[in-house]
């Protein structure tokens, strides 16, 4: 959910006032990089630079790395769009509308799709806001087009309020997180609600879904722990700004804290959202002031500060570069692991 403010639309984004130089694209940079621990000396240098790659959006979310096409894609979720950048190529329109897709107007404010992610047959899934489901891309990456399959957008005959974040097991088990943010009032209260709480679910291949947890009061972004066991879920409430661990079996759990940040988040913009988990157990999670660098043991390493609020990051294929995506705009830090 974009915090406060939400701006007009545009069609297309590019990453304005960068310049070429020596056949290289220099990026305008922004945020700096805080080290709490010595342990984030491996992960991240404290000099480098959180690269500009590409701006202008309403709000960005859901980066997806796609190693096949070296491309990331994101979501603008007011704007119903997804879009792509590639390092030759830049920012392009990829695929329109990609989270809405009636006739008449969405009355939410945020229509579009939010989470990207492949399923295990290297198909793109999406959280579409608009249309309150889980859906496929019925196309191939390259060739893009608006056609969708729904894989689940109900629990016990009751739709969706707007799944927001997604992650698949390598047994083909899709985990997602439901707050109320592509509603129209976007909280509890809205007449469009249908289900009481906002669930974090488990859709097994045969189409089964499960409810993992109803107590997390606004469950956001999700990954896995090494091992596939635990998920981490973070909770955007501003009351209870935390990340918790949630096993990832068949019956509902109580959910075990990792961190809170409740008391941590003054005068700084963001909250627990989208977050991503290294083959090794550190975790990069979007929280108030940017992104928050985990140990597998919720110790803070480190931060990249940055002004706006950050909604989602995703890691490249060989987890030297992450991709930030930060209210405006979509930024690039190299890594070390």
């Amino acid at each position: 959910m974009k915090p406060i403010l939400i701006l007009g639309v545009l069609t297309v984004a590019i990453a304005c006032n960068n310049t070429q130089q020596s056949g290289q694209m220099k990026y305008k940079t922004t945020g700096h990089i805080e080290r709490l621990d010595p342990a984030l000396d491996a992960i991240i240098d404290t000099n480098a630079k959180a690269e500009i790659i590409a701006e202008g959006f309403d709000w960005s979310e859901g980066p997806l790395w796609v190693e096949s096409k070296q491309m990331l894609l994101f979501s603008d979720v007011p704007a119903n769009t997804v879009y792509k950048w590639t390092a030759e190529n830049g920012t392009e329109v990829y695929l329109q509308p990609s989270g809405y897709t009636g006739a008449a107007p969405s009355q939410s404010k945020e229509p579009g799709s939010n989470g990207l992610l492949l399923d295990n047959g290297g198909n793109l899934v999406l959280c579409q806001h608009g249309d309150r489901r889980m859906a496929k891309m019925e196309a191939p990456l390259d060739k893009p087009a608006a056609a969708f399959i729904t894989l689940t957008d109900r629990y016990g005959g009751k739709r969706f309020s707007s799944p927001n974040d997604a992650v698949y097991n390598r047994s083909g088990e899709l985990f997602f997180t439901d707050p109320p943010y592509g509603l129209p009032a976007q909280n509890d209260d809205d007449p469009a609600k249908e289900i009481a709480f906002n669930g974090v679910y488990k859709v097994k291949p045969n189409g089964d879904i499960v409810l993992l947890a109803d107590s997390i009061t606004r469950p956001n972004g999700i990954a896995f722990f090494p091992g596939e066991e635990k998920l981490l879920v973070a909770c955007s409430d501003p009351n209870a700004a935390n990340w918790y661990i949630l096993d990832a079996g068949d019956t509902r759990a109580t959910p075990t804290l990792f961190y809170s940040a409740t008391n941590e988040r003054n005068g700084l913009n963001g909250l627990p959202d989208g977050l991503k988990i290294a083959k090794n157990g550190t975790v990069f999670a979007s929280g108030p002031g940017g992104i928050w660098i985990f140990n597998p043991d919720g110790k803070v390493l480190g931060k990249i500060r940055l002004e706006e609020a950050a909604s989602n990051v995703a890691l490249s294929t060989d987890e030297k570069t992450i991709y930030v995506t930060n209210d405006t705009y979509v930024l690039r830090i190299k890594l070390k692991t």
